[in-house]
C-alpha cells in the first residue's frame, strides 16, 4: 500500500479546523493540525485527533442489524445481516405500521452529528419529505431554535443567522458560552480561544456574562455572573439604557428599521434596579456595560447555549441582536456579521413574506410548528397518547434523544413502546438499541466532506472540500437515506437511490435554468448534467450547487469560478476573504425592512416583566450544564482517549452552599427535580455562583443493551432525567435545559 498524507476537515464540532492525516500500511499513523489550512493555520483540539480510533472502534457498526426478538431478561437480541435484507426488514415494518395505524403514526428524529455530514444535509429533508406524516422532530429544539426564530422575524429566514466579527472587533461580549471548551457555536471560527486572545492583543477587551467562571470567563477581562434563565432581564435594561443615553442605529440600517419607538415604551419597565435584583447583577454594572457597548468603535455581542436553553431563549436571542441595531454594530466590520457560503443561490432582488410560525400544532400539547418541525419535548406524548395520529413508528437519523432530550426516563419508555423503529447510526446507543433495523453510515474517515451548515456560520467566507480517506465497505451514506426515502414513497426495498439522486440533481439545476439572474439561466438541462463532477449523489449536488452559486464556474460560463474540481485541487480550502455587508440584500422580509415587532416580542417583553419579582424574590437552587472541550454529542463518550483522566460527570456546587447541605468535594449528592432525580459525585467549586449547581449534558452510558463499552465504563448520569418537558420556550419550542429549579440533598 502506498503511504500518503492527505487533509481533511474535521467533523466532529462546529470549528472545521483542517487536519493532516499521515497514512501509512493503509491505517493512521499520525493526525495532526494543517498548517496551511486557510481557515485554522494548523489549530487542533484534543477531539481531532481522535479520528483514528473512531475509525478503529469495536464498537462502531460496520453492517446493517435487524432486531430477532427479546431474551429472557427483556433485551433486544440483533443479528448482523446483508443490505438487501436490511432493507426488506425496514420496508416490511414500515408497510406493517402504516397499513394498521396510517402514514400519521411515523414520525422522523434528525440528531446534531447530521448537521456535520455532507449527506445528511443533502438528503435528510428528503427522508422527511418521504416518510410525510409532519411529525418531525429534530436536535434543534434542544440548543438552537431560539436563533432561527428570532432571526426569521427579524431578517425574513431562520439561516439568516448573524456571527461575531470577533478577528475585527474591539469589544467582544460573550454570554451563555464557553469557546474556550466549545471552539464556538453558531460561530464557526477555528481556534476561538486565540482570536478571543487576539482581540486582547491588539487593544479590545473581552466580557463574559455567565454563571460559572468557565475557562473564556477566566481569560476574560471582565466576568459578569447572572442568574441562570434571567439573561433577557439584564439586556432588556441594556437596551433601556442605550436609548435613554440616545443610542440609535446607523444611517444604513435607519433606512430600512421599523419599532424603535415601539421598543422604547416595552423596555420601560426593565429599569437597572429592577434588573439587578432579578439577575444578581449590580445595577452599575448593568449600565456600565450599555455605555462600553455604546462608546466601542466596533462590538460583537454574541449569545449561545445559555442564551437558547431558557424559558425566554427567543426573546433573549432578539435582544442580542437589537443591542447590535442600536449600537451601529448589526451587518458591520466588528459587529455581528452574516456570512455568505459559496453555495447559496443566486436569486433576483424581491420582496419577501412574513415569518410563519405554528402551520399545524402537535397533537397531543397544541404547540406550533416551527421550522417544519415540532418541539422534541413532545415526542414522549406523541409516542405513549393514545388516539388518532398516535407516533407507532419512528426514523432516526444520527441522534441519541434518550440522553440529549428533556426528561430521559420518559423519553427512554416511549421509544421503548414503539412498535417498529429505523435508525441511520454508527453506534447501539441508548436509543437505537430500540430500533428494528440499525443501518450504520461509513465512518468519518471513509466519506467526503464539506461543511454545508457550518460555512453558513463562519467569521469568514472560505469553502473546504475534503475526498475519502478510505474506501467504505458499505454503500455511502446518501444512498442509505435515499433508498429509505425510496421505501417510504413505495417503490420497495429493490428501488435504485440513483434514480432519487438524478431526480433531485435535475431538479436543482431546472430550477437554476428558470431562475433569470442564475449564471445558468436559459441553458440545456442535458448539457449541465453532462458536465456535473462527482463520485455520489450528494458530490453532484454539491459541484452543482458551487457552480451556479455567486462564486461559481457558472458551467463554463465564468472561467476560474468555483467548482467542486477546484476545491479539490485546493486540499487546504480556499479564503474569499472577511465578511461583507449584506443588508438588505440578505432580506427576506415585506417590502425588504427590519421590524423589530415582527415576531410576538412585545407581549413577550410583558411576560418578562411579570416574572421580575418572583426573579427577586427566588432562592431555590438553580441548576446549569457545562460544556468540556473533549466532548461534542455523546458518542465521544466512546473513545478512551477522550473520557480518560479525572472523572467529568460531577455536580459542582459552590462552596457556600456545600457548607449549608453538608457537603464536601467528592460526596454523593441526589439532585432532584420536578420530574426525576439522579445521583452525582460533588465537585466543590467557587467556580460557580452561589445558588447555582452544575451536571454536564449528555452522559448517562448505564441502560442495557446500548453497546458502547467505553462508555459505560465511564457511565456518569443523565441531566436530562431532571428536564422538565412542560418548561419550554414558547416562541420557539425550545427546551429548557439551564435554570431548572432543583433540590440538592446529601445522597
Amino acid at each position: 500500500m502506498t503511504d500518503r498524507t492527505v487533509f481533511r476537515t474535521c467533523p466532529l464540532c462546529e470549528a472545521t479546523c483542517g487536519l493532516e492525516i499521515e497514512i501509512k500500511d493503509g491505517a493512521v499513523k499520525r493526525i495532526r493540525g494543517d498548517r496551511d489550512d486557510v481557515f485554522s493555520h494548523g489549530f487542533i483540539c484534543p477531539k481531532g485527533s481522535t479520528l483514528k480510533q473512531l475509525h478503529d472502534d469495536p464498537d462502531r457498526l460496520r453492517k446493517p442489524v435487524v432486531r430477532r426478538g427479546f431474551d429472557d431478561n427483556g433485551a433486544p437480541i440483533f443479528e448482523e445481516v446483508e443490505w438487501d435484507e436490511a432493507y426488506r426488514e425496514a420496508d416490511r415494518v414500515l408497510r406493517e405500521v402504516r397499513d394498521a395505524h396510517g402514514n400519521e403514526s411515523v414520525g422522523v428524529y434528525l440528531g446534531n452529528p447530521g448537521a456535520h455530514v455532507l449527506a445528511a444535509s443533502t438528503h435528510s429533508r428528503h427522508l422527511i419529505k418521504a416518510v410525510g406524516g409532519g411529525a418531525v422532530f429534530s436536535a434543534s429544539t434542544v440548543d438552537q431554535m431560539p436563533r432561527h426564530v428570532a432571526s426569521g422575524y427579524l431578517y425574513g429566514s431562520g439561516g439568516s443567522m448573524p456571527v461575531p466579527d470577533i478577528d475585527r472587533t474591539d469589544l467582544f461580549i460573550c454570554m451563555g458560552a464557553n469557546p474556550y471548551a466549545s471552539n464556538g457555536s453558531i460561530a464557526t471560527a477555528p481556534d476561538f480561544p486565540g482570536r478571543i486572545e487576539a482581540v486582547q492583543e491588539r487593544g479590545g477587551r473581552v466580557i463574559v456574562i455567565d454563571p460559572r467562571r468557565s475557562r473564556t470567563a477566566e481569560q476574560a477581562d471582565q466576568h459578569i455572573s447572572i442568574k441562570p434563565g434571567t439573561d433577557g432581564v439584564l439586556l432588556a435594561a441594556v437596551v433601556r439604557r442605550l436609548l435613554a443615553q440616545g443610542a440609535a442605529a446607523d444611517a444604513r440600517i435607519a433606512s430600512m428599521l421599523d419599532g424603535v419607538d415601539e421598543l422604547r415604551t416595552a423596555v420601560e419597565p426593565f429599569t437597572s434596579e429592577l434588573a439587578a435584583a432579578a439577575t444578581g447583577v449590580a445595577a452599575t454594572t448593568i449600565d456600565a456595560l450599555a455605555d462600553e457597548i455604546a462608546a466601542a468603535n466596533s462590538a460583537a455581542v454574541y449569545g449561545r447555549i445559555g442564551v437558547c436553553t431558557v424559558e425566554f431563549g427567543t426573546l433573549t436571542t432578539w435582544l442580542l441582536d437589537v443591542i447590535s441595531i442600536l449600537t451601529g454594530n448589526l451587518d458591520e466590520p466588528g459587529g455581528m456579521m452574516f456570512p455568505e457560503p459559496s453555495h447559496d443561490r443566486v436569486r433576483a432582488e424581491r420582496p419577501g413574506r412574513p415569518y410563519r410560525v405554528g402551520r399545524r400544532h402537535s397533537r397531543v400539547n397544541g404547540r406550533p410548528e416551527i421550522q417544519g418541525e415540532f418541539p422534541v419535548a413532545d415526542l414522549p406524548d406523541e409516542i405513549l397518547t393514545e388516539g388518532d395520529g398516535q407516533l407507532r413508528m419512528m426514523f432516526t437519523v444520527a441522534g441519541n434523544p434518550v440522553l440529549s432530550c428533556p426528561d430521559g426516563e420518559r423519553m427512554d419508555e416511549a421509544f421503548a413502546a414503539l412498535d417498529a423503529m429505523i435508525s441511520v447510526d454508527i453506534y447501539f446507543n441508548e436509543t437505537t438499541r430500540h430500533a428494528s433495523v440499525v443501518f450504520p453510515p461509513p465512518g468519518s474517515l471513509e466519506k467526503s466532506h464539506y461543511d454545508i451548515n457550518f460555512t453558513n456560520l463562519s467569521i469568514r467566507n472560505v469553502a473546504n472540500y475534503s475526498p475519502a480517506v478510505f474506501e467504505a465497505d458499505g454503500p455511502p451514506e446518501e444512498d442509505i437515506l435515499a433508498k429509505l426515502a425510496l421505501i417510504a414513497l413505495g417503490f420497495g426495498p429493490d428501488a435504485d437511490p440513483n434514480d432519487l439522486h438524478d431526480q433531485v440533481l435535475a431538479g436543482l439545476l431546472q430550477a437554476e435554468i428558470d431562475t433569470e439572474v442564475s449564471p445558468v439561466a436559459g441553458r440545456d438541462l442535458d448539457e449541465l448534467l453532462s458536465m456535473v463532477d462527482g463520485d455520489t449523489g450528494s458530490e453532484r449536488l454539491l459541484d452543482a450547487m458551487l457552480r451556479t452559486g455567486a462564486r461559481g464556474d457558472g458551467f463554463g460560463s465564468n472561467d476560474g469560478g468555483l467548482s467542486l474540481a477546484l476545491l479539490r485541487d485546493n486540499p487546504h480550502g480556499i479564503d474569499f476573504g472577511a465578511l461583507e455587508p449584506r443588508l438588505p440584500g440578505l432580506l427576506r422580509t415585506p417590502e425588504k425592512r427590519v421590524d423589530l415587532f415582527a415576531g410576538p416580542f412585545a407581549d413577550d417583553l410583558t411576560r418578562l416583566s411579570e416574572r421580575l419579582p418572583e426573579w427577586a424574590a427566588d432562592e431555590r437552587l438553580r441548576l446549569v450544564g457545562r460544556r468540556h472541550l473533549r466532548s461534542n454529542n455523546s458518542w465521544m463518550h466512546n473513545l478512551q482517549v477522550l473520557v480518560k483522566g479525572k472523572p467529568r460527570c460531577t455536580l459542582q456546587l459552590h462552596p457556600d452552599n456545600a457548607a449549608d447541605l453538608g457537603l464536601t468535594d467528592g460526596d454523593a449528592a441526589t439532585i432532584r427535580s420536578r420530574v426525576g432525580e439522579v445521583t452525582a459525585p460533588v465537585e466543590v467549586t467557587d467556580s460557580i455562583m452561589p445558588g447555582v449547581v452544575s451536571l454536564p449534558h449528555g452522559w448517562g452510558h448505564s441502560k442495557p443493551g446500548a453497546k458502547m463499552s467505553v462508555a459505560a465504563e465511564h457511565a456518569g448520569v443523565n441531566s436530562n432525567v431532571l428536564t422538565d418537558p412542560t418548561m419550554i420556550d414558547p416562541l420557539s419550542g425550545n427546551a429548557v435545559l439551564n435554570g431548572i429549579p432543583v433540590d440538592v440533598i446529601p445522597a
